[in-house]
């Protein structure tokens, strides 16, 4: 642009920008229940001032391939007039692809252009993905989301998500589209390890933590934070077949008491600030296009004020897969109307038809002032008004530095659950050992899951058992077999064509050769399970990720008979993304560690706890069941839920809760005060836990109900309370909990809320088979 032209564009909208800034120089808190106060007046004049074209800008992404700005390399004239002459409400993916500190120019470059050379000067949202770690170029990548709930630790989940925070900021991002809190009740879905686990408590727990440290404590949200997601919007984690966007055809008591309270507990107690639409239906209805969901029980019933955003071409498959649209335009005014402010979309958007609705009258002005609104709002709520650009060198010095990656590393040994331990061969003896064999097709590779993208660095288990024995004992090495034709890494999950399992005889020299280095060896660790090409996220046909079983691909069950036939003592690690019916498996090894994908520092941590320098701690947030017809398989099932199939009884693998430990615990007695309650009371629940064994560990106290009688069936029991906590030998430590209605209501027949009169059977435990019961009494 010349700068004749640009000195025009400045003259003319110099009293506009004053009028913007001042408008919104009011708002210095964002607060999406409203708690701090009412809106601004000031910015009903700042909509009043911007043209239709403008608003619609601000409701309509700028993204994908069509867009031509991602990854962002030159802001020419022609690739960037189309598509930001009237500004952007959100840019998406504008810092993934660039290392950190040309993803910061790169934002920069795109907010000094929205500022300089469009009317309005209005910043963008620079959205990004962040599941377990900001998804860009040499960001650090924590363990996985279900790796993480298996720490039962929200305080660590905290401190995790203010360091993907700060990353993601440092660089120019200001929105992630995260956390996921839908509850995983089908493992078949191969989104499975994007969630907390199959627990409403547990993932309403660990939801609120790591939108506390996406989007810091308040007020406001600092310059070091950013505006997080509470998503899929609702009923996504039991799909229909376990296929993605499968119906969740729920009745209203089971969406209320187990797939909603994630969500409510989002807005009412961690002010999240935009939740996002999910791509199935409810009861016929699609979610972008419920205006009962979104309107009527997110805004008028929870109180939520901030952004409801439509998931990536969302909108259009209201009429390409639901058929509830008869055309595009159909679909922008169904969404926009239901209460969706905002669309994500690569390459179907529909939002930039709302222009010519306002015209015609489909669309309602106030509809579109009362989105512009909220999105600004939200800006304003960033600081993106008074300083949109950041620091290209801070984004370089703070992305994967080394208190990230020491954390990265302690949520790691953390999240990882020792499922069995024969004869105590667990911990390892380095001294005693001369020669490891490390085998299976996930020793040398780094699996770190979905929504990565190329991560900095990785240790993987052969590594780190490497550099943790040095030159004191051998290292032998064997892929031993395959789980799929090629060997796949991060990049497998953005990849349409799914790798198949290896042809069987092409297995049979792999796991002979596996076989010969397992000989004369000390102990064998083989590492299986999964990949990121064969669990993933099926946006598509033509990208499949759900699977119709949960056994171990290819020969692996039969790689770890074979070696543990050899007579070496054989441990199993597990990596992968979702629980797996390995029973076999599981029976031939003499120990197995669950760690799904544990991050860059796989390895580093899987040898802390193999060779006993950290001691294992975590817990199963979701059930492992014996095999697909198993499910459903979630431990809150309803007590008709009470026999056996023919020939083979109901008990899983694995329970929800369940992890051992290198020591051992003692609980005691536990103590209720007061031990009768009014239905408005609450009672305070004591008891006492020592580490009885030789080792210093962590214990995960839980704290489960079941109402014995009720006006409605209730679960054999609920998660209400859990504490992850650390002891010495010989050290004790009294847990309390607080019992009130948050945690003993439930609906009753007329679907109305609250605590019955009855007695309430509290049962205190690990989850590993020490349980110790006390019962509560609620009267009239």
């Amino acid at each position: 642009m010349t700068s004749k032209a640009q000195r025009k564009i400045e003259t003319a909208s110099s009293c506009f920008i004053q009028l913007v800034l001042a408008s919104v120089a009011g708002w210095v808190a964002f607060c999406p229940t409203g708690a701090a106060g009412g809106e601004v007046t000031a910015s009903a004049e700042l909509v009043a001032n911007m043209a239709l074209e403008e608003k619609i800008a601000q409701i309509h992404s700028v993204v994908g391939n069509t867009s031509g700005l991602y990854p962002i390399r030159v802001f020419s004239d022609e690739v960037a007039e189309p598509v930001l002459g009237n500004g952007a409400g959100w840019v998406w993916r504008v810092t993934t692809y660039l290392d950190a500190e040309a993803a910061a120019k790169s934002a920069n470059t795109l907010q000094r252009k929205l500022k300089n050379e469009t009317r309005s000067g209005i910043p963008a949202l620079v959205v990004e993905e962040g599941l377990h770690g900001l998804m860009a170029k040499g960001a650090t990548s924590f363990p996985q989301a279900i790796a993480l709930a298996s720490s039962w630790d929200p305080e660590l989940l905290e401190r995790v998500f203010t360091a993907v925070a700060l990353e993601a900021r440092a660089r120019g991002a200001n929105w992630l589209l995260t956390p996921v809190l839908d509850v995983a009740r089908d493992p078949r879905w191969g989104r499975t390890e994007e969630t907390y686990g199959e627990d409403p408590y547990l993932v309403s727990r660990m939801g609120v933590a790591a939108i506390f440290g996406l989007q810091g404590r308040g007020p406001g949200i600092g310059k070091d934070h950013v505006l997080a997601t509470a998503k899929h919007f609702a009923a996504h984690g039991q799909p229909e077949g376990g296929t993605n966007r499968g119906p969740g055809n729920y009745s209203e008591r089971i969406l209320r008491e187990q797939f909603f309270p994630p969500f409510e507990a989002a807005v009412r107690e961690a002010h999240v600030g935009a939740v996002m639409a999910s791509y199935n239906e409810i009861d016929g209805v699609p979610s972008h296009a419920n205006r009962k969901l979104l309107q009527g029980l997110l805004r008028d019933e929870w109180g939520f004020t901030g952004l409801i955003c439509a998931d990536d071409n969302g909108v259009a498959q209201l009429e390409t897969l639901h058929h509830v649209a008869a055309d595009p335009v159909d679909a922008a005014r169904q969404a926009f109307q239901a209460g969706v402010d905002l669309e994500l979309s690569d390459d179907h958007g529909t939002f930039g038809s709302l222009a010519e609705q306002v015209s015609s009258g489909a669309v309602s002005p106030q509809r579109i002032d009362e989105a512009v609104t909220r999105i600004l709002k939200a800006k304003q709520a960033l600081g993106l008004f008074a300083q949109p650009l950041v620091d290209p060198a801070r984004a370089k010095a703070v992305t994967n530095a080394p208190e990230h990656r020491r954390l990265a590393l302690e949520a790691a040994r953390k999240s990882i659950v020792l499922l069995k331990n024969a004869g105590g061969l667990l911990p390892l003896n380095l001294g005693k050992i001369r020669t490891v064999a490390v085998l299976g097709p996930n020793a040398a590779a780094v699996h770190v899951g979905g929504y990565s993208y190329a991560p900095a660095e990785g240790v993987s288990v052969l590594e780190g058992i490497r550099r943790k024995v040095g030159g004191q004992a051998a290292v032998r090495y064997a892929e031993g077999c395959r789980i799929t034709d090629a060997v796949q890494g991060w990049e497998a999950w953005w990849t349409d064509e799914a790798s198949k399992p290896p042809v069987a005889t092409e297995e049979t020299a792999r796991i002979a050769e596996a076989v010969e280095q397992a000989r004369g060896a000390d102990v064998a660790v083989i590492v299986i399970g999964e990949n990121e090409g064969v669990c993933r996220e099926a946006w598509s046909q033509q990208h499949l990720g759900d699977r119709d079983s949960l056994a171990l691909l290819g020969r692996q069950e039969e790689l770890v008979k074979a070696v543990a036939a050899t007579g070496v003592p054989t441990v199993v690690i597990l990596i992968n993304g979702r629980p797996l019916a390995a029973g076999g498996m599981v029976e031939a090894a003499a120990g197995v560690l669950e760690g799904f994908y544990l991050g860059q520092e796989t390895g580093t941590a899987v040898a802390d706890v193999l060779f006993g320098d950290f001691n294992p701690g975590g817990k199963l947030p979701i059930t492992f069941p014996k095999n697909v017809g198993q499910l459903p398989a979630y431990y809150y099932h309803k007590p008709s839920v009470d026999r056996d199939y023919l020939y083979s009884p109901r008990e899983p693998l694995f329970p929800f809760g369940f992890g051992l430990s290198y020591t051992t615990f003692e609980f005691g007695l536990p103590r209720i005060s007061p031990a009768q309650i009014p239905r408005d009371g609450t009672a305070t629940v004591t008891v006492e836990i020592r580490n009885s064994g030789d080792r210093i560990g962590d214990e995960v106290v839980q704290l489960y109900v079941h109402q014995r009688v009720a006006s409605v069936t209730r679960p054999v029991r609920q998660l209400r309370g859990f504490r992850r906590i650390t002891l010495a030998p010989g050290e004790r430590r009294e847990v309390q909990f607080q019992l009130g209605r948050a945690e003993l209501a439930f609906y009753n027949r007329a679907m109305a809320l609250g605590m019955e009169p009855g007695f309430v059977d509290i049962h205190l435990g690990n989850g590993s088979g020490i349980e110790r019961q006390a019962v509560l009494e609620v009267v009239q």
